[in-house]
């Protein structure tokens, strides 16, 4: 995605005329434009120069932003969400209004009120209408910008707000100029009637009262607009500007862009962490809430990693950096929150599409207002003003800004409390969600299980038990593995040293161990390679109805026990699928623990369903024919959870997860808490109601406004209004739209008081459902007869064949049997078995 900063877009007509140039060029897939940061984004192969040349051609101008970034995470968006034009637009509003008040002063004040006024003006008709034509005429030089950019884009064929307030204040100021003409020519005949008639005609002040408002509610809306970005700029002012390295054994504060990978630096108490690193040396306790929203603090020791950004509040800690520059929690935190700014919701869609015809819809009720004021007998001057009405109240940016500011201020909050939403489409999605599917390990339970019992076979000793667990263990990251490795290095267990080490994701792994053989697994898993009893099925089953997972171990065809482990539920869970289901989500658990295991975890954090024993691309299929039920959201933390997650209508990853959960992510939660899930919903669900009310309060004053300024209501009520009015109802329009966009930071994420259930309420339970559809499938064992295998080596020949295919989990193969044991995933066809089999040079004889 290349990314743009675009000059000259004043309103969201403006904006869609950008958008609509770029799309059109072939090659750009899709692209688009935040007229809150000014900024655009563009995704496809189209050459930069006719992306910016689109741009030009449309009247604005574009240039690409930089994609350098320091070690504290400060990017281009430091400039981009600087408040630059506020200060310009105060200086033209309190120019215009020392103008404007001598002006009010002379044309409401002594014309309506009889103000006094200076002899040379009180007696003179003629230097009170040139007083207020200079006047009148310094205000509309002073805001030019209006002129300039109204009638560019006019000549473009891309009408915007600024050419409406410039066709209203322009028509304005011309009659007023011809009347103050033709009041000339009449005080030269002496004719007082026509002198007060075309007194009454000058319409200075409208033009200049149109400008002033419309510049007070652009301040206003700058203002407000630099307001939706609080969250964002915060973050960027807690990245520190130096660290304290250590280079030749001296400590030496640098610049913290001077930070390279591998570099030791220092943090003392009270100092912020400048970047991502692993303590190394020292102990200490440290405030992650800038990142996290936790105001808990972590004690970190030596092996911990630490965060920029984060708070060593009581000890000393020395750190090697890992992760500088734009790679850091922190500025990937910013470029996040920033881009899902840059992305558009689905529900932008209804707004853009009026977005594109508004103005051009406005200019043409105006003239119509016009000409019918005229045919029913109405004065020049009264049909002018009802035209003139209708262009200055008619308000496009209101309906544009009415999503991206309560996008904007939406991702704001969730950053404040550790969620993180990728686009603006993930933060409406997420509000949608009727089922939540979520991992058992590392996301309801801490990831931190412990050997409960180790139950050795008659003529095993549990010490060998344990040291050929811990020598298979040991190569594996498994959290299961790391609770036997914890278990064998407390005991001062020592490692075997193993070959051909494999890890078959979803069942267990194997080794050779001093030529032997060696297993350790599930059971359908370890059936492939010994003999299980009765009694040893009777011991798991006791250890699964306790919700521990007991791991099988075989070596050399012969079972040695099982090591039973178990993983507690974290302490919030519970309170977070309770939170869930009270907002109408069904919660299913998804793992690859045996079912005995499962049910006893899942009734503890009282989820409503479990899948058990599933393999990592068996969640992927659960969510899919899940989602036939309504939108599913995956939450997990692990590698295997990556194809479920992108599978999901809202993939939601622990923020202490791995980096590819998090890269197949919608939504990251910085925290490991479940409770953050109900967070992230009650914020999507707060924005999509801010926004509908953006939408409606856009829709509903246009609808009411319009009417009015025309003087629809005149026949029936008398109800008329000025230029005047309408310009002060445009300017506080937007500024409306914006401060209730605002009030989503009153948002309480954590507070499930007014949490209210989906509408459309699931049926039955959807598992059984599933299973009646033979949608979810187990794990399937099949037993084939193939000649000609004469040696360990063809077994393995055999074997390497058959788990290429896809669906295949294991096989195990016996050339003194002639038989293959297949696990398989899925469903398989014998065709391809058996061109697996001759095409490994053996001889198919079908399934036994």
């Amino acid at each position: 995605m290349e990314r743009y900063t675009v000059t000259g877009m004043t309103c969201d007509a403006c904006r869609a005329r950008v958008e609509k140039a770029v799309s059109a060029l072939p090659g750009v897939e899709s692209c688009s434009v935040s007229l809150l940061t000014n900024s655009m984004s563009v995704e496809g192969s189209a050459p930069q120069a006719e992306i910016i040349g689109a741009v030009e051609k449309a009247g604005y101008g574009a240039m690409p932003k930089t994609s350098e970034k320091t070690a504290g995470g400060r990017t281009e968006y430091d400039d981009a969400l600087k408040d630059t034009e506020t200060p310009k637009i105060k200086k033209r509003l309190i120019a215009s209004v020392m103008f404007l008040i001598p002006l009010m002063y002379v044309s409401m004040g002594h014309m309506m009120w009889n103000f006094p006024l200076p002899e040379f003006l009180a007696s003179n008709h003629l230097a009170i209408g040139i007083f207020e034509l200079l006047l009148t005429g310094l205000i509309m030089v002073i805001n030019q910008r209006f002129f300039i950019s109204g009638f560019k884009g006019l000549l473009h064929k891309a009408p915007n707000m600024d050419t409406l307030v410039a066709i209203g204040a322009t028509a304005s100021f011309l009659y007023s100029v011809y009347a103050l003409f033709a009041m000339s020519a009449a005080v030269l005949n002496a004719d007082n009637d026509a002198v007060m008639h075309y007194m009454n005609e000058f319409y200075f002040e409208s033009a200049a009262m149109i400008l002033t408002l419309i510049t007070v509610g652009k301040m206003l809306e700058a203002k407000s607009k630099g307001r939706t970005t609080d969250a964002i700029k915060g973050l960027m002012k807690l990245a520190p500007k130096t660290a304290v390295v250590i280079r030749n054994g001296i400590e030496t504060e640098v610049p913290v862009e001077q930070v390279k990978t591998g570099d030791r630096f220092v943090v003392k108490p009270g100092e912020n962490i400048p970047v991502d690193g692993v303590v190394v040396k020292g102990f200490s306790a440290v405030n992650e809430s800038a990142l996290t929203g936790e105001s808990i603090p972590v004690d970190k020791k030596e092996g911990d990693t630490v965060s920029a950004a984060t708070v060593n509040l009581s000890g000393f800690l020395e750190c090697r950096a890992t992760r500088v520059g734009e790679d850091t929690t922190l500025a990937q935190i910013i470029q996040m929150v920033s881009d899902a700014s840059a992305t558009k919701a689905p529900i932008a869609k209804i707004a853009d599409r009026v977005s594109g015809i508004f103005v051009p819809f406005v200019m043409g009720i105006a003239a119509v207002t016009f000409i019918v004021w005229m045919i029913v007998g109405e004065s020049f001057g009264f049909s002018l003003s009802r035209a003139i009405s209708v262009l200055v109240i008619s308000c496009p940016c209101a309906l544009g800004l009415a999503t991206p500011v309560a996008i904007m201020v939406g991702n704001g909050v969730g950053a404040k409390n550790g969620i993180m939403f990728k686009t603006a489409a993930s933060l409406e999605e997420t509000g949608k969600v009727q089922i939540a599917a979520i991992d058992k390990t590392g996301t309801i339970t801490k990831g931190e299980p412990e050997v409960k019992e180790v139950f050795a076979c008659e003529g095993t000793e549990p010490s060998e038990l344990l040291r050929v667990a811990y020598s298979l263990e040991i190569k594996s990251e498994h959290p299961l593995a790391r609770a036997v490795v914890r278990k064998a290095e407390k005991e001062g267990v020592e490692a075997l040293e193993t070959e051909q080490f494999e890890n078959i994701p979803g069942n267990g792994l194997k080794a050779y161990l001093d030529g032997a053989e060696c297993a350790a697994g599930n059971l359908s898993f370890i059936k492939g390679f010994a003999q299980v009893d009765g009694s040893v099925s009777k011991k798991a089953a006791q250890q699964a109805a306790m919700g521990r997972t007991p791991l099988y171990f075989q070596r050399g065809g012969k079972l040695l026990g099982i090591i039973s482990v178990a993983d507690t539920i974290k302490e919030d869970s519970a309170k977070a699928v309770s939170e869930l289901k009270k907002m109408g989500i069904r919660v299913v658990m998804l793992t690859g623990d045996n079912a005995e295991t499962a049910k006893a975890v899942g009734a503890e954090a009282g989820v409503d369903e479990v899948v058990a024993d599933v393999l990592p691309d068996g969640k992927e299929a659960v969510v899919r024919q899940l989602q036939q039920f309504g939108k599913v959201a995956m939450i997990g933390d692990g590698i295997n959870d990556a194809p479920a997650l992108t599978r999901a209508d809202t993939g939601i990853a622990i923020g202490a997860g791995t980096d590819i959960a998090i890269d197949a992510a919608d939504v990251v939660l910085m925290k490991s808490s479940l409770l953050d899930v109900a967070a992230a919903i009650r914020i999507s669900r707060a924005t999509l109601r801010n926004i509908r009310e953006n939408l409606f309060w856009a829709f509903f004053y246009n609808v009411i406004g319009i009417p009015l300024a025309a003087g629809v209501w005149i026949p029936v009520f008398g109800w008329t209004l000025s230029p005047m009015f309408g310009a002060a109802a445009m300017s506080l329009s937007s500024f409306c739209v914006i401060t209730n966009a605002l009030r989503l930071n009153l948002c309480r994420v954590y507070d499930g008081k007014k949490d209210k259930p989906v509408k459309e309420a699931l049926p039955g339970k959807l598992l059984e459902i599933s299973n009646e559809n033979n949608i979810i499938k187990e794990k399937k064992e099949m037993e084939i007869t193939v000649k000609g295998m004469m040696c360990p080596h063809c077994e393995a020949h055999t074997k390497e064949a058959l788990e290429k295919l896809d669906g295949v989990v294991s096989a195990k193969a016996d050339h003194t049997t002639n038989t293959v044991v297949i696990e398989t995933s899925k469903e398989i066809t014998e065709a391809d078995i058996k061109a697996a089999v001759e095409g490994a040079g053996y001889e198919y004889c079908g399934v036994k």
